[in-house]
C-alpha cells in the first residue's frame, strides 16, 4: 500500500506503507490518514534527524528493520553478503524526502497531510 503525504511547501511524496511506518512510528502518528501541523513540524524534524542519526550509529538495527519491512525477499543464489550490503537502503535514505517536506512545511508554516 502506498501513502502519499502533501503540504502546499513542496512536492507530494509517496512511500510504501511498510516504510512509512517507521517514520510515522517516531512522530507517534497513525498510519491510515494524519496531519502533522505547522506547530509540529519542528519537532517532527528534531525527532526525524535524531532518529537518522541513530540508524547511522547502529547500522546494524537498521538492517535488521529493513529485513523484517521485506520478509518475502529470498536473495539470489548467487548473490553475496557484499552486494546485498552494497544494495541495502537504509533508514536515512528512505526518510530524506520526507525530511525535506517537514523543513520546508516548518519553514513555510504549513501542514503535512496524508490519507485524506
Amino acid at each position: 500500500m502506498l501513502i502519499t503525504f502533501k503540504s502546499q511547501s513542496s512536492s507530494e511524496v509517496t512511500m510504501y506503507q511498510e516504510h512509512a511506518q517507521r517514520i510515522l512510528d517516531v512522530l507517534n502518528k497513525n498510519h491510515t490518514r494524519g496531519v502533522i501541523t505547522a506547530a509540529e513540524a519542528a519537532q517532527a524534524v528534531a525527532l526525524l534527524e535524531q532518529e537518522i542519526a541513530l540508524s547511522k550509529l547502529h547500522p546494524e538495527v537498521d538492517a535488521e528493520h529493513a529485513s523484517h519491512s521485506h520478509p518475502h525477499h529470498l536473495p539470489e543464489v548467487d548473490e553475496t553478503a557484499e552486494m546485498a550490503e552494497k544494495n541495502h537502503i537504509g533508514f536515512a535514505q528512505r526518510a530524506f524526502p520526507l525530511l525535506e517536506m517537514l523543513r520546508a512545511a516548518r519553514d513555510a508554516n504549513d501542514n503535512i497531510v496524508w490519507g485524506v
